[in-house]
């Protein structure tokens, strides 16, 4: 037995059976002799709850954080030599693998929004730091990290000062906008006549969907008499059925 077997073990349990769990491997380890042992076991401290979750990630799930340290190292490599070419390229890789580990630390459930963004900030720092990153790879991690230094980013590469246009591309740009103004005019002026067409379009057609609407009230009323009267046909051709059967 030693401390990195036993730490392995301990980090790996959830945050609520740690403590119970660290003194019996104390008392184990005195129990068997090794009494220097066991005050080291004692020391380890019981991992914050976003800490347990980066030690999980870094146990169940080796290849996309592996992916997220390898593009946190060839992002730092990159910030040594400034190369922006480099530097955009990882710096949309890193927002898409950070993303993808996010999620998987978060698919479990049980964080809290204060524990998911020091996850996050745990994260980053393994991103930017070579160090932080060896921490998150053994999974032993008692609390967040975080980190202060300067995150890589871009190198902003200096631009040429603008030369000042020639004469000729001065006029086929006052001609372009001169065009350009000309269009507008004329796409206005079909867009009122077009405006005023459908605004009258719409007026005909409520005044003959009103002129529809009373017809069919009137027709309505109509078909109301017409059965009223079938009805009291109906009645009339009964009453005088009975009335000839009577004479019979």
């Amino acid at each position: 037995m030693d401390l990195d077997e036993v730490a392995g073990r301990l980090y790996a349990l959830p945050p609520s059976e740690f403590t119970a769990a660290r003194e019996a491997e104390a008392r184990a380890a005195k129990d068997a002799g090794e009494a220097g042992l066991a005050r080291e076991i004692a020391k380890l401290r019981k991992p914050t709850v976003s800490a347990w979750a980066v030690n999980r990630v870094s146990r169940e799930h080796p290849d996309e954080l592996a992916e997220l340290l390898d593009v946190g190292e060839r992002l730092r490599a990159a910030w040594q030599e400034q190369d922006a070419d480099a530097l955009a390229e990882l710096t949309r890789r890193r927002s898409a693998v950070m993303g993808k580990v996010g999620r998987l630390v978060r698919q479990e459930g049980g964080l809290s929004a204060a524990a998911a963004a020091e996850v996050d900030q745990t994260l980053e720092s393994a991103i930017v730091d070579a160090d932080a990153a060896g921490q998150v790879r053994r999974g032993r991690l008692a609390k967040p990290l975080s980190y202060s230094g300067f995150a890589p980013a871009p190198v902003r590469r200096e631009r040429p000062p603008k030369r000042p246009p020639s004469e000729e591309e001065a006029r086929k740009r006052e001609e372009a906008e001169a065009r350009k103004a000309r269009e507008r005019e004329e796409t206005e002026a079909a867009h009122r006549e077009w405006q005023a067409a459908l605004e009258s379009a719409v007026r005909e057609r409520d005044e003959r969907a009103e002129r529809v609407a009373a017809l069919e009230r009137k027709l309505g009323k109509a078909r109301k008499r017409l059965t009223e009267s079938e009805q009291r046909l109906e009645v009339a051709r009964r009453e005088e059925r009975h009335a000839r059967q009577r004479l019979g």
